[in-house]
């Protein structure tokens, strides 16, 4: 949360402040409204602004897929959803897997105030997994030459769609802190 730090505004995870937060069951059709539901229900467990994210893969050849189920893809772990991905993607060729990332990033606040924040990075999905960093489907996700699983870490954290939308909540989260004063 160094993006945020030049507003001034402190960021504490819920386990530093010795909150046990509840499972959010994400019902909603959008990174957003998974988001908000989970903003919504650490802000009511805090009585503190809370700030939250969701995440994906969306693939073009399977019309968005794994999209907001990309955690829960296969049913199982990370390589699992590797695996369903490239079975997926079997026969399509290089220039037909284009890809992103999405993450949304929600701000709730005690008195009501909602902000979203939407961030994506463009991509490929490979046909075999390549590098050891990164997480997810990071070893199949095209970032020019380099799957994100070989991008350098700070590569990926000026670049990754958590890093845009993070950027754009800090200009989002900048009118309310100059709204407060």
């Amino acid at each position: 949360m160094r993006i945020l730090s030049p507003l001034g505004i402190e960021i504490k995870t819920a386990a530093e402040m010795g909150l046990l937060l509840p499972d959010v069951e994400e019902t909603g059709n959008t990174f957003a409204e998974n988001a908000l539901l989970k903003a919504r229900s650490g802000c009511l467990v805090s009585g503190r602004p809370t700030l939250a994210d969701d995440s994906g893969l969306c693939v073009d050849a399977l019309d968005g897929a794994p999209g907001i189920y990309s955690a829960r893809y296969s049913g199982g772990s990370d390589e699992d959803n590797n695996d369903k991905l490239l079975a997926a993607l079997r026969g399509v060729p290089a220039e037909k897997r284009t890809a992103h990332y999405a993450c949304a990033i929600a701000a709730v606040f005690p008195d009501g105030r909602e902000l979203v924040s939407l961030g994506t990075v463009e991509g490929k999905i490979g046909f075999a997994r390549k590098g050891n960093g990164g997480f997810g489907y990071d070893p199949l996700f095209l970032y020019g030459e380099k799957t994100y699983a070989e991008v350098p870490a700070e590569e990926k954290d000026r670049t990754s769609h958590r890093s845009v939308a993070l950027h754009k909540m800090y200009e989002l989260l900048k009118e309310e802190v100059e709204y407060d004063r």
